[in-house]
């Protein structure tokens, strides 16, 4: 793939991709309060669509991760996106609660997948001191999509009807699908690998402790989030604008805390990164909470959270040091995880709201979730040095 002209384009498709993919999983959380209405349905039975997809997403990612290990990756990239893009157009068709629902646990089968292979196509395009260019530009879909995709969804939803919020990724996934068959190299599968080795990642207690970290820690983002559109609506008498601005600050606030948690974990390291990470998103869910009613205060709120959720990248580092030869299973559960966190957060939250905690509720279980995370991550450092004293002292016994 490195001789060939069309990398560019092919990488393109793939970001595109990326972009579906991110526009559909976030602008759903911005969607929640006019499809909510639409359905008669409450705010925490509309949350259950959102835990849905998040589900699919845990349940996918290990499949399509062994589904794939031997298929050229050019039809299988583009299968995952056709089937992506179809289902989320049937999403935004379907009647009722139980179809939304159902369409989109079934949207979050591919994801994991997707990313996870379109990171490594990417990065086998380019040459071996720029594989990680390569992987970073795919991953610039999903960043664009917090900025431009999920506000126009927002948008959509807003004036035209929460349906073709969903619509719009649906036909985006279709578009990569058919981009990725015209225009990405032909690779072969790999007929030497063994799918089921994978599976030792989640045999890896190191792994699972991790993935743990971010399916608990990372909850309190979605807690908040899912129901910040919703919140805004309910106790303000916000603009027209204030919904599809608070979607559009969310993207530049992940993007800039992204590209800071990347520099941090570099400064200081894989465990005092994620400790700052994670003190950084309580307080930010603490003032989310403080802030309800006063508009333009929520939409500093969701550029405040976003910015401060940098725990994916020290937790990915971590993982890549933890989980040995089993790495594209590793980073796909990686996805998983953080979904994970995405249905146990409005989940959370939903139940706060509907046991009639008032809507800084979201805020609170937030920043509990977060401080269940640091207390896993201690966990999971203090066994990692406890395995390595014993590993030391068998060493030097054995040397003795």
């Amino acid at each position: 793939m490195t001789q060939t002209r069309d990398f560019r384009a092919a990488i393109l498709a793939l970001a595109l991709g990326a972009f579906a993919i991110g526009t559909s999983e976030f602008a759903a959380m911005g969607l929640l309060p006019y499809f909510a209405a639409d359905l008669m349905l409450t705010e925490p039975q509309a949350g259950h669509v959102i835990s849905a997809y998040a589900l699919g997403v845990v349940v996918g990612a290990p499949l399509t991760s062994i589904m794939g290990a031997r298929l050229p990756r050019r039809r299988y990239l583009a299968a995952l996106m056709a089937f992506y893009g179809i289902v989320n157009l049937v999403a935004a068709v379907m009647p009722g609660l139980a179809a939304l629902t159902g369409m989109r646990f079934l949207a979050g089968l591919p994801h994991g997948g997707f990313l996870g292979v379109a990171m490594l196509y990417a990065a086998d395009a380019l040459p071996a001191g720029q594989r990680a260019r390569g992987a970073a530009r795919v991953l610039l879909g999903l960043t664009v999509a917090n900025i431009v995709g999920v506000p126009l969804a927002g948008w959509m939803g807003q004036s035209i009807g929460w349906r073709w919020g969903f619509a719009l990724p649906g036909v985006l996934a279709l578009i990569s699908a058919w981009a990725i068959l015209r225009v990405a190299p032909r690779v072969g599968g790999n007929r030497d690998a063994r799918p089921w080795d994978e599976l030792q990642a989640l045999k890896n207690p190191r792994v699972l402790w991790v993935l743990a970290v971010g399916a608990i820690g990372f909850g309190g983002l979605f807690a908040v989030y899912a129901f910040l559109t919703a919140a805004i609506l309910a106790t303000t008498q916000a603009p027209a604008y204030a919904v599809p601005l608070t979607l559009a600050v969310f993207g530049v606030g992940g993007t800039l805390g992204t590209w800071g948690a990347g520099r941090l974990t570099e400064l200081m390291g894989i465990d005092r990164a994620a400790y700052l990470s994670l003190f950084a998103m309580a307080a930010t869910q603490g003032f989310a909470a403080l802030v309800v009613g006063s508009w333009p205060l929520m939409v500093l709120s969701s550029f405040l959270i976003a910015a401060g959720a940098g725990l994916v990248i020290p937790l990915q580092t971590r993982l890549m040091d933890v989980a040995g030869p089993a790495q594209n299973m590793a980073a796909a559960m990686n996805h998983a995880a953080f979904n994970a966190a995405n249905a146990l957060g409005p989940f959370l939250a939903g139940l706060a709201l509907a046991a009639g905690w008032g809507w800084r509720a979201p805020g609170v279980v937030g920043v509990a979730l977060t401080a269940a995370g640091a207390v896993v991550l201690t966990l999971s450092i203090r066994r990692d040095r406890k395995a390595r004293l014993r590993a030391a002292q068998g060493a030097a016994a054995t040397a003795g």
